[in-house]
């Protein structure tokens, strides 16, 4: 992944990022619990109709975000993420549960 910049749903720049990075004590967390690989992960933020939104609740100890997206075999995923040193370290990821879905429907 080259530098990009990550947007929220109105368009504003929250980070500038580089690339990814995956924590070795959760690299296979969400496979083993959700059936979701890390590429799955890696594939929706380059999602053109992904929402992103800060996840307030969460963000107590460093901000977290939400991102809805589809991979590229149109499976529909929810994410939460952080930024660490310009890198997205993914703390989970599972399929899309109802209010998620009506959710990304909605805005696209």
């Amino acid at each position: 992944m080259a530098h990009a910049t990550i947007k929220n749903e109105s368009g504003r720049i929250l980070k500038e990022v580089s690339g990814f990075e995956w924590d070795v004590g959760n690299k296979n967390k969400n496979l083993v619990k959700h059936n979701t690989t890390n590429e799955e992960c890696e594939e929706i933020f380059f999602d053109q109709k992904k929402i992103i939104m800060k996840d307030i609740a969460h963000s107590e100890n460093e901000e977290r975000y939400t991102l809805i997206g589809q991979t590229k075999q149109k499976r529909l995923l929810h994410i939460i993420f952080t930024i660490r040193k310009g890198k997205i370290r993914i703390i989970s990821a599972r399929d899309l549960n109802k209010k998620h879905y009506r959710l990304y429907e909605k805005e696209n």
